[in-house]
């Protein structure tokens, strides 16, 4: 038997998650557009959470998660707490990753920020951060061949 509150998704824990071969006639292990999505973002976090840090900034935390949404990175950038949302896309007819951060999604970022801010860093340090809190958004292109090309821009929201 496995680990307690592991469910068969990958550790996930939640009710009614089981197996995907069960409601699409695939293998539960078998790749599909969704698994790709979600490792082709896993790669894209990977790369933010590195240009980050070579920044100088110190990632807190990466993929937040409470009832209203994700947070992909929260990083300290001297200090200001920064929260980070990533866009990987692959150089193809596909939106381009700056283009990705419409006001709806900015104020969910905000609300998610003062979230995180209450329940993770109130609740440690008993003040806001002196530097108080950013939007960053990194967008990362994947070509079909070279590296990948990130932007990181400062400040979106």
């Amino acid at each position: 038997m496995g680990s307690p509150g592991v469910g068969a998704r990958g550790g996930r824990g939640q009710p009614g998650t089981g197996s995907r071969g069960a409601r699409t006639g695939r293998a539960a292990g078998a790749p599909g557009p969704a698994r790709a999505r979600s490792a082709l973002g896993r790669y894209g976090e990977d790369l933010a959470a590195r240009r980050l840090r070579e920044a100088g900034m110190t990632v807190l935390e990466r993929n937040w998660r409470c009832a209203e949404g994700e947070i992909d990175l929260i990083a300290r950038d001297a200090d200001a707490v920064v929260i980070c949302e990533v866009k990987t896309r692959r150089a193809a007819p596909f939106q381009h990753p700056m283009e990705g951060l419409p006001p709806a999604k900015t104020a969910r970022l905000r609300r998610l920020a003062a979230r995180w801010l209450t329940e993770c860093w109130i609740a440690r340090y008993g003040q806001p951060p002196v530097g108080g809190v950013r939007i960053d958004l990194v967008g990362i292109v994947l070509p079909d061949r070279g590296a990948p090309v990130l932007q990181h821009v400062r400040g979106v929201g």
